[in-house]
């Protein structure tokens, strides 16, 4: 799985991640908590960061999810307003700090009423993760759950 990630995030290997995508797509497909998915959102990136990798490795996740549930994608309502330092090797709280107020909701309506699934490529802390739901909850009776391709422990 580390090496999967690496090569997704780090080498420009988009197949990496439409490979970990469909996998998990796979198994979420089939899970009766992951029935009543609305909408798809991966974790946005920073336009500049994003346009420096050339693409959203959450996105890429995400859209090999779609490939095998169908599901549909949202990559426009949930934004990051805020350039931010790399999480690497910050602390729970100064991720927390570093993520915090930086995502924003742009059209609440859309998902009022909805079940969202948030993706994200690896969970270290859930700092991104809490940041982005946050924004979420702007959303009126918006459910969110959460979904990951890998989870760092220490």
């Amino acid at each position: 799985m580390q090496h999967l990630i690496h090569e997704l995030k780090y080498k420009g290997n988009r197949d990496a991640g439409l490979f970990l995508g469909r996998e998990m797509g796979k198994r979420l497909a089939g899970s009766a908590l992951f029935g009543s998915i609305d909408y798809l959102v991966p974790v946005p990136l920073h336009p500049r960061r994003e346009s420096k990798r050339g693409y959203n490795q959450s996105e890429v996740i995400a859209r090999g999810i779609v490939k095998e549930t169908g599901w549909k994608l949202d990559t426009t309502n949930l934004i990051r307003a805020g350039a931010t330092e790399t999480q690497t090797r910050k602390s729970r709280s100064a991720r927390w700090d570093n993520v915090k107020d930086i995502f924003q909701l742009q059209n609440p309506e859309r998902f009022s009423g909805k079940h969202v699934l948030l993706i994200d490529d690896v969970i270290t802390t859930g700092s991104t993760l809490e940041a982005c739901a946050l924004a979420l909850s702007g959303a009126e009776n918006i459910r969110v759950s959460v979904a990951a391709a890998a989870c760092a422990t220490n």
